[in-house]
């Protein structure tokens, strides 16, 4: 008896105006770096703009030598290469690493986007990059066994209170977010990678508030964080 081998489609999904499925073998990916010791951002910059670096640098509201730097490409190779090679130079690597904060991810369709290259690669590196919304607070999340259980509708549901929280901030103007995949991508085997982004810090921690308040959070998430919380200090400016 002859056995039938699975096709494998990893591209991702959305629809277009008239409701015909599209793909797009195309996500962005995005890291986030965390370190201490720098009492002085100013060589940071120089050196990112020098080597023409794509990303947000910020400064940590926690700790008063604390930096980030949220770097993005289509091609994971950039992260061993181009950027380790930058990061294993000064003034980067006079810093000191807190791996703790290490937050790496994908993006991902959710399968109703009319314009994937838009949603999966544009957007996203636009809004890291928004002079206008300096603010962020970076998470990684973890969802228990208890939501994958659930049935299609039941976790449809779930994901649009979740979700309309979010959309009542960004149309208010108070913040936006960046959605990552990152299954297989973290040491503490997270999920996902959520930043909270906007013109000022309050409503983003307003908003993880709210979340608490939901089923996914409150029913079905085994771990959230740790927080990353910074306001950029530089921005790759397209």
């Amino acid at each position: 008896m002859s056995s039938e081998i699975e096709q494998v489609d990893i591209s991702e999904k959305g629809r277009d105006r008239s409701g015909k499925e599209i793909s797009a073998d195309r996500r962005l990916f995005m890291q986030l770096l965390a370190f201490g010791k720098c009492r002085d951002t100013a060589p940071l910059i120089s050196a990112l703009e020098e080597a023409g670096v794509t990303g947000t640098l910020y400064e940590d509201i926690n700790d008063v030598q604390g930096v980030a730097l949220v770097t993005f490409s289509e091609d994971p190779d950039y992260f061993v290469t181009e950027m380790r090679r930058f990061l294993n130079q000064a003034p980067f690597s006079d810093l000191e690493p807190k791996p703790e904060y290490t937050m790496l991810g994908r993006t991902y369709a959710l399968g109703y986007e009319p314009d994937l290259e838009d949603a999966l690669i544009t957007r996203p590196s636009r809004r890291v990059c928004d002079s206008t919304m300096p603010w962020a607070i970076w998470y990684p999340l973890r969802r228990s066994g208890s939501f994958e259980q659930l049935s299609a509708q039941e976790q449809r549901v779930i994901l649009m209170e979740h979700g309309g929280i979010g959309r009542a901030y960004g149309k208010a103007g108070l913040g936006t977010d960046i959605r990552l995949a990152c299954h297989g991508l973290a040491k503490e085997d997270n999920d996902f990678v959520i930043a909270l982004i906007g013109p000022e810090l309050y409503p983003l921690s307003s908003i993880v508030q709210r979340m608490r308040k939901t089923k996914q959070t409150s029913l079905h998430l085994e771990k959230l964080g740790p927080f990353f919380v910074g306001k950029a200090v530089w921005q790759h400016k397209f």
